[in-house]
């Protein structure tokens, strides 16, 4: 792959070098028929060599070659020619979004609220569109994200992804930057679906708000423990509702995760980006704000209620300080649908805002859900999960 610059390949003049990774080389190169622009991206010889990679690819390559969507980067070909493969593509000037990411939306101008809801917005269009076509992009990260100077998003490299997919991705050369938006089943090396996406999308709008990583870790099995046993830090900053809906993007579970992109839109759609307090408008699981009519005096009734009615219930031992707590499901004390979605919100608050304390240890959003409509004591809980204190509370 040497002295590639000025050479022609088949019908495709290679211009420049536009980068490389665990997935081969890619080359902006001249289409000297069509008379247009492509990037190239030559595949690594263990694929082209390997009968069942190969296969694999073929199959992959053209599902994602029939996606035909504004926020999908289009496939034109794959080519074979000395025993080198590589897949044609549309080219796409603008800036990886992982460029743009810089230090989260307040501090950078760049990507104000606004901004990162639009883009979020497009990510999740481009992957309902391959979802409803049963292609799984499988490495959804933010470079492999393309804006343009006009803020179009295109997502890249669908049809590689899962070439590398189940337990290959957590062997020998895993990049730490692809660990970091592996699904929990992903980590685990299980079989995966397009709720694996569902998750790296949560990272990558998680990316987008803080400029950080939700799961963070020096080297990439402390990111795989994050990603399995620890949940996302927020600030003030980041609005209520979209907190909610990165809570629920990045179930560990994924059945408790959002089931289709469709949800996912139907919340970022609802999202007002002039009113951020999340206690106005605090979005549901189906994109409903949880409570009709006068939110903010409700809200603010249940808020009352909870203070009265939330205790530490139980204890492991009361002589000791609480080093580990369980935030139990709040109940819906009148069975109303309405209220459900509040409740279950206030639950991943209270998770969230008490994982932020530095000496406690908070279980799982994932975990304690599992407990709720259950018929077990607070001790039964406690003991279970082996935590010294557990949250109940009713509304």
């Amino acid at each position: 792959m040497l002295k590639m610059i000025g050479k022609t390949i088949l019908h495709y003049k290679i211009i420049e070098k536009l980068g490389e990774g665990g997935m081969g080389l890619l080359y902006k190169a001249e289409d000297t028929k069509l008379e247009r622009t492509v990037a190239i991206k030559f595949l690594p010889r263990h694929i082209a060599s390997n009968r069942e990679e190969r296969k694999r690819f073929e199959i992959e390559a053209k599902a994602a070659a029939a996606l035909n969507h504004p926020n999908i980067a289009t496939s034109y070909a794959i080519e074979e020619v000395d025993d080198e493969m590589f897949i044609v593509m549309e080219y796409i000037e603008g800036q990886e979004l992982h460029e743009l990411v810089g230090a989260g939306f307040k501090p950078a101008p760049t990507l104000t609220l606004d901004k990162i809801v639009d883009y979020a917005t497009q990510i999740a269009s481009g992957l309902q569109a391959a979802h409803e076509k049963d292609v799984t992009h499988r490495d959804i990260k933010s470079a492999n994200i393309m804006v343009t100077g006009k803020g179009q998003v295109k997502i890249m490299d669908f049809g590689l992804a899962k070439v590398r997919g189940g337990v290959q991705l957590t062997q020998v050369g895993t990049t730490l930057g692809t660990a970091a938006y592996m699904s929990p089943e992903q980590a685990q090396g299980l079989e995966t679906d397009h709720r694996t996406d569902i998750w790296s999308f949560g990272v990558v709008l998680y990316e987008m708000l803080t400029g950080k990583m939700p799961f963070p870790g020096d080297y990439e099995q402390a990111v795989i423990y994050s990603i399995l046993n620890e949940e996302p830090e927020f600030s003030e900053e980041i609005p209520a509702n979209l907190q909610q809906l990165l809570l629920k993007a990045l179930a560990k579970d994924p059945q408790e995760r959002y089931q289709n992109v469709g949800e996912v839109l139907a919340d970022l759609e609802s999202f007002d980006t002039a009113q951020t307090s999340g206690v106005a408008k605090s979005v549901g699981a189906n994109g409903h704000s949880p409570l009709p009519g006068n939110h903010v005096f409700l809200y603010g009734g249940v808020a009352v209620l909870i203070i009265l009615f939330a205790s530490f219930a139980y204890f492991l031992n009361r002589s000791q300080p609480i080093d580990s707590i369980a935030v139990l499901p709040f109940v819906n004390s009148n069975n109303d649908p309405d209220i459900e979605y509040l409740s279950d919100g206030i639950t991943e608050t209270l998770i969230t805002k008490l994982s932020q304390l530095p000496q406690l240890r908070v279980m799982a959003r994932s975990t304690v859900f599992r407990f709720k409509g259950k018929d077990m004591t607070a001790q039964q809980v406690g003991e279970e999960l082996n935590v010294r204190a557990v949250l109940t509370g009713a509304i």
